[in-house]
């Protein structure tokens, strides 16, 4: 019989007071779905719900709005819930609370995003899987790990397959940690969208469709820049996009490795990035993605990537058959049918309004060194007019300080 325990810690005053309540029947029982829930509920701060090994059938979403509370399993493949069954409820698990950790379970099938937090500080996420497990598929849920307009945000150690939108995502949010954590399968592996300070580090990203992406989307509550992405393994991210209609990332292309839309102050280093069908690194704007004319833009927007440093990281590989037709023919055009592009795919839109003789001004230069070529694509002009001339490219960029957690959360 497995056993499901509550553990409340009360404070210095109560310590070693602590509250058990009685088991669930079985893991497949609904018992095990209500008790849970009720646990979620009644949780105080401090409270430390435990979850011991099994695998546990749930139907109906799970909510958490108080503060202070660890959910913990026995391991990310040894305390699985299940949500193949799920008929209410948009997410496995919704969190409105703050100084929340999660850690050591599995989240699987939920119908739509595994585990959403939403407007909270202080949080922890570490040793989850996520995973849709039937693989990539666009009735897949849309995100996996998915904190949003949060402050002070580790994601570590965790996994995340088969997402049709990101796999560990975080938006408009600040103050953020990801690293050492594995993507595959999804849409977009990492995202960091629309958020300020955020360091990437130590994650391997592969069979994705595009394996990090930052991005900066209009009509949100915030613009994002600073982010870090750095000492990362990046590979092989062919998988067909799979995202659904009208997403922002339905306009990732097939086998992009690391990709900037729209961001500014984005430092790329010291990762090791190679086979991507399209490019190992993408710089882009807002204006050549899909999403581009499906609703109004904010004037306020800035849709130009400024102040992209990327340099020292290990390339190889990649470009020699891009995802789509205009990519297509403009790769055949400058290199043959069995050329490939260079290491870096930028789509050439800068701000007019911003040039001196014919650059921008120097913090919002485009920096690259370390790479085997660059190639401009001229959207703003279809295609027409490439070029692969590395002069613009030669600068450097002030680099970007450290993400440090205040609290630092405790392992």
């Amino acid at each position: 019989m497995r056993k499901l325990f509550i553990t409340v810690a009360l404070g210095a005053a109560l310590a070693g007071c602590g509250k058990s309540e009685p088991p669930p029947q079985a893991a497949g029982d609904a018992s095990f779905e209500a008790k849970l829930q009720e646990q979620l509920l009644d949780a105080k701060p401090g409270s430390v719900i435990e979850i011991p090994a099994g695998h546990y059938a749930l139907k109906r979403g799970l909510s958490l709005r108080t503060d202070g509370v660890t959910i913990r399993g026995a391991g990310m493949d040894k305390t699985v819930l299940s949500f193949k069954g799920q008929v209410v409820g948009p997410e496995g698990l919704l969190v409105n609370a703050s100084d929340f950790t999660i850690e050591n379970l599995a989240l699987e099938d939920t119908k739509g995003d595994a585990l959403k937090i939403n407007q909270g500080k202080n949080i922890t996420i570490r040793g989850v899987r996520v995973e849709w497990t039937g693989g990539p598929k666009t009735s897949n849920g849309a995100y996996g790990l998915y904190p949003v307009k949060t402050h002070n945000v580790l994601i570590e150690d965790s996994v995340v397959i088969g997402a049709s939108d990101a796999g560990i995502y975080v938006g408009q949010s600040d103050n953020i940690i990801v690293r050492n954590n594995r993507a595959e399968y999804n849409v977009a592996g990492v995202e960091i969208e629309n958020s300020v300070h955020a360091d990437v580090y130590g994650n391997t990203a592969t069979n994705n469709t595009g394996g990090i992406l930052v991005f900066n989307m209009p009509n949100l509550s915030q613009e994002g820049h600073s982010t870090r992405v750095f000492r990362n393994k990046v590979y092989a991210n062919n998988t067909d996009n799979f995202a659904a209609k009208g997403a922002a990332v339905a306009s990732v292309p097939a086998g992009s490795g690391v990709v900037v839309n729209s961001n500014d102050k984005v430092e790329i280093f010291d990762n090791d990035i190679a086979d991507h069908r399209t490019a190992n690194l993408i710089v882009a704007s807002y204006f050549s993605t899909n999403y581009y004319n499906t609703r109004g833009v904010s004037p306020n927007y800035n849709p130009y990537p400024k102040g992209i440093f990327i340099y020292g990281n290990r390339l190889k590989g990649g470009g020699d058959s891009p995802d789509g037709i205009k990519l297509k023919t403009l790769k055949t055009a400058m290199y043959g049918l069995n050329g490939h592009f260079p290491d870096v795919l930028w789509d050439g839109y800068v701000d007019p309004k911003s040039l001196v003789d014919g650059l921008p001004p120097a913090d919002d230069r485009i920096c690259i060194q370390d790479v085997n070529g660059v190639v401009n694509a001229d959207g703003p002009h279809d295609y027409k007019n490439p070029d692969s001339d590395m002069k613009r490219y030669q600068c450097t960029l002030p680099k970007l300080p450290p993400v440090v957690l205040d609290p630092e959360p405790k392992a």
